[in-house]
Order: C-alpha cells, then structure tokens, then sequence
C-alpha cells in the first residue's frame, strides 16, 4: 500500500470480516456452497432446455432464459467471496477482485430489476390482447428488449463504478459479507453519505420514477381487470395461473429489499449481523427461488423436464 495525502492509502487487499463473530461458520458455509450448487443446476438446467428446443424459442421462455442467466452472474458474484471466506478461511480479497464483484453483483440486480418488469408486460400483454401478443411481441422484438436491459444496468454501474473506484481508502476492512458498493464505500475514508446520493437517486429511478416497481403494479391491475370481465370460470383460471410463477418470483425478489427498507423507515435500525442476514437471504434466495418455481409451475418446462429424466433413467436401465 502506498501512501496518499498523508491521510488515506491506496488498499490493494480488503479483508472480510462478516462472519468473525459467528460460532458455525462451516455450516453456514456449507449451507451457501449446496445453494449455490443449486442455483447453478437449477439456473443451468432451464437455459439447456429452452436453449437447445425450439418448440420454447418464444418470448416468455427467452425472457425465462434470461433471468437464469442473470441469476447465475448475481449469485456468483457474492456466493463465491461467501464460501471462499467461510469454508477455506481465506478472508482476503485483492481490491480489483472486490471490485469487479461490486460491479456484477449490482449489474445483476438492476437487470433482475428490468427483466421482471419486462416479463410483467409479457404477461399483461398475453392476457390482454392474446389475438394481437404473437404480432406484437416478436422473438425480435423480445431479444432486443433484452439487450436493451443490459445496456441501461451497465450505463447505470458505470457512475456507480467511478464512485466506488475514486473512493479514498482508509482501511483494507469489509465489515460486510461480500464486497458490495455499501461495503465498499464503508471502508472509505470520512462521511460516507455523499457516495450513496448516485445509488440512492438511481434507486428511486428504478424502482419507483422509472416505473419498474409501479410498472409491474399497474401490469397485475390491467391483468386483474382483464381476468374478472371473463365470465368463464375456467378460462378466469387459467389465465390466472399463467402470471402465478411471475408473482412468485417479484415477491421473493422484493421482500428482503422492502422489508429492510419498511424497517429503517419506522425507526428500526439493524445490526450488522441483521443487515449481513438480510444481505445473504436477498442474495441466494430469488436465484435459488427462481428456476424452481418456473420448472414446477410452467407445464412445458416441467413436461420437458420430466422427460429428459425419464429417457436418462430409461437409457440407465
């Protein structure tokens, strides 16, 4: 490290220091290495199905493909630092290491961000005019809405990523599980409330100014009201059933950011233990969530899925 203004130095290694006060930080890693296995068989195993059939090369089964391959990048991002820490009890990590798993662990939440509002407006726009989706929702036009959710997250990482480079470092500590943009900038020399304005702003853009949270809110209210003027119960159902695996998937996505951000709202303030608990839950469980819920609830992936199993169990006899 060298030395810079006499009052902060350039950090080359942090060391993560989340988990000191635990008494069973194997099993807890332990715990995090059979998620992450998880997540990436769950992950891996919806991307080679809808990859390689073409029967699911349709917009909701891209978007699906999709999600998974952002869930893998945001798991990953902290799963790894996380095991890395607990089971090999290596606690250091090299500044560009933490830094380029900052970059992709809030690059996968902003497209987690955008993609589910995307698949919102599939799902409204299937429900609502089911005659016209085909025409107005093409595998085109769906890829490049993808590619355009890339290009916002990164465009937005990219002054997340210049605040948290230019950061005068003070000290080579996380006090956080992995290295995120709070971790980082908490080990950042003076106030750091002036490093949290560009997040901050970006934040209320993309939940709730830039219509993603209150977008996907009005999506289920034109959802709602399509699905009750059907006088058939059954269809009423059906239509129903196909946003179930959507509604999952935002709720376990959102709850563990709403619930810390409702309590620091009404005046509860967690610990860091807390804050580290809610940082692993929002971190392994939407992944792991994710590709369960769309392989149980979607029929053609879970036909699909049931009979590659029973070809491999019917080869293996």
């Amino acid at each position: 490290m060298g030395t810079k203004n006499n009052t902060t130095v350039r950090v080359f290694e942090f060391i993560i220091i989340g988990f000191d006060h635990l008494s069973h930080q194997k099993l807890l890693g332990f715990i995090i290495l059979i998620t992450y296995v998880l997540i990436l068989v769950g992950c891996g195993t919806n991307v080679s199905m809808i990859a390689v059939d073409r029967h699911l090369h349709s917009p909701m089964y891209i978007l699906i493909c999709n999600l998974a391959i952002v869930d893998i990048i945001f798991s990953t991002s902290s799963c790894i630092s996380m095991i890395t820490v607990l089971l090999a009890e290596t606690k250091g990590i090299s500044f560009y290491s933490c830094f380029t798993g900052m970059f992709f662990y809030h690059l996968g939440d902003i497209t987690s961000t955008l993609t589910l509002t995307w698949m919102a407006v599939d799902r409204m726009l299937a429900i609502s005019l089911p005659l016209r989706y085909n025409s107005i929702l093409t595998n085109r036009r769906c890829i490049m809405g993808i590619v355009a959710t890339w290009i916002i997250a990164i465009l937005s990482m990219s002054k997340v990523s210049e605040a948290a480079y230019n950061i005068p470092y003070c000290q080579p500590i996380v006090r956080y599980v992995f290295c995120d943009y709070a971790a980082m900038v908490r080990a950042g020399c003076g106030n750091p409330l002036p490093y949290f304005t560009i997040p901050i702003i970006m934040g209320w853009w993309l939940w709730l100014l830039g219509g993603h949270f209150t977008l996907i809110f009005l999506t289920y209210i034109v959802i709602v009201w399509t699905v009750l003027r059907i006088s058939d119960k059954g269809s009423r159902k059906k239509m129903f059933s196909t946003c179930i695996s959507h509604i999952i998937v935002v709720s376990v996505y959102y709850a563990p950011k709403l619930v810390s951000v409702l309590l620091t709202r009404i005046g509860v303030n967690l610990n860091l233990t807390e804050r580290n608990a809610v940082l692993i839950v929002a971190s392994t469980l939407p992944p792991l969530i994710n590709p369960i819920t769309y392989c149980l609830t979607t029929k053609e992936l879970r036909t699909r899925l049931v009979n590659r199993f029973t070809k491999k169990c019917v080869a293996i006899k």
